[in-house]
């Protein structure tokens, strides 16, 4: 306010020197009552600028209080919203994760279908060859029923063999059944050869003759067992080098055929070794041929009289 007064009076002082001068002529209570009413007038002014002022202070005050009131409020959305990402980013490496293991999951279970496809594949290739090499059997039991008088048709055929079955495990029990007896009987006749030393002797000597026999066939056995694997382990090779030579037969072929460009000829199957291996020759002769045409003509050339070598 003392430097509002000050600011006043500095740029009132002119306006007072003018009316000074101009009153000089004036009496002394007349200008005691002019200084008195500007003075007043001063007052009044400076009452109304601080008002203004200490208004101005008020509404500084509020809008700083505002400031500070959305300052707090920033602060605690930011904190909030830093909160709510740093949630979302918990759950978008919750689901990421839970995705990957999904996906190793469904990974593992489509390896597992795709085993069971070929074990199913396999198992349908096995019965489709079953079916195909049973199928000779429905055309015999029809020629065997055009052959013999005894047969109307087939079902006679199968009820007759049903009745044979039949009749055999009959036999087996019967077999059985003696086969008890036969052992009643071994029981006897052990006890008989018990009762005499002289056999029992004669016996045993012939069983360990049996043994011995037993155990050279067994040797035999062994040694036969040793040639089998030998023999199997020797066309495995043979079946992989046969498997290898076709392989590279094949792609010897598939190169003669690329580079010999021949779109007239029928392609030879993949599994004719022997064709590829006669369209191989067919071109290595053709071009054995046409090497010694060169090489005859460059030798030709190369003894002309004149000829810079």
């Amino acid at each position: 306010m003392s430097e509002y007064g000050k600011s006043y009076f500095e740029a009132n002082l002119l306006d007072q020197v003018v009316r000074t001068t101009s009153t000089t002529r004036l009496s002394l209570p007349l200008r005691l009552l002019q200084k008195r009413r500007e003075n007043v007038e001063v007052h009044d002014s400076m009452i109304q600028r601080r008002a203004h002022f200490e208004s101005y202070l008020e509404e500084l005050r509020v809008r700083r209080e505002v400031l500070e009131e959305k300052k707090v409020q920033m602060k605690e959305h930011l904190h909030n919203t830093l909160k709510e990402n740093e949630l979302k980013r918990c759950q978008a490496l919750k689901k990421a994760r839970r995705e990957r293991e999904q996906t190793n999951q469904k990974q593992a279970e489509l390896l597992a279908m795709q085993e069971e496809m070929k074990s199913l594949i396999k198992e349908r290739d096995e019965l489709a060859n079953r079916v195909r090499r049973t199928a000779i059997y429905p055309e015999y039991l029809y020629k065997v029923v055009q052959a013999s008088k005894q047969f109307q048709d087939v079902s006679e055929v199968m009820s007759r063999y049903e009745t044979l079955c039949e009749m055999r495990e009959v036999l087996v029990r019967t077999t059985e059944q003696n086969q008890d007896r036969v052992e009643q009987l071994r029981g006897q006749l052990a006890r008989v050869i018990t009762e005499g030393g002289d056999k029992v002797v004669q016996y045993n000597n012939h069983l360990a003759q049996l043994q011995r026999e037993l155990d050279e066939v067994h040797a035999n056995r062994m040694i036969w067992e040793s040639r089998w694997a030998h023999i199997q382990n020797t066309a495995a090779k043979k079946t992989l080098l046969l498997g290898t030579i076709k392989m590279a037969t094949l792609n010897l072929y598939q190169l003669v055929c690329k580079r010999a460009n021949d779109t007239k000829e029928m392609p030879v199957a993949p599994e004719d070794t022997l064709k590829q291996l006669d369209k191989i020759q067919d071109v290595l002769l053709d071009l054995i041929y046409v090497w010694e045409e060169v090489s005859q003509t460059e030798t030709a050339v190369s003894n002309r009289p004149g000829f810079l070598k």
